[in-house]
């Protein structure tokens, strides 16, 4: 199935987890930083251009206005644009 957001929405997999330098997990419940993710998929603007972020973009977003939904047992978040704080870029 394939995940197709309309409007200025982007369609995220959360990074639920994040391991410490000494391999420890430490679920999203507990973590007090910005919430991270995965850009599945991206909506274009109102005028139909595309939005900054693309497929597979790592970013972090805020907002309380998501959706949270469960496809085939994985889950994803939709969220509008505007909760896209920022795009994280590997360092080369």
């Amino acid at each position: 199935m394939q995940l197709v957001p309309i409007g200025e929405r982007v369609i995220i997999k959360p990074i639920t987890k994040e391991k410490t330098k000494g391999g420890i997990y430490i679920p999203e419940s507990v973590r007090e930083d910005k919430k991270q993710g995965i850009v599945v998929a991206v909506g274009k603007t109102k005028d139909g251009k595309d939005l900054p972020i693309s497929k597979g973009d790592h970013i972090i977003y805020g907002g309380y206005s998501s959706e949270e939904i469960e496809i085939d047992g994985e889950k994803y978040i939709i969220l509008e644009f505007k909760d896209v704080i920022a795009k994280i870029k590997n360092s080369d």
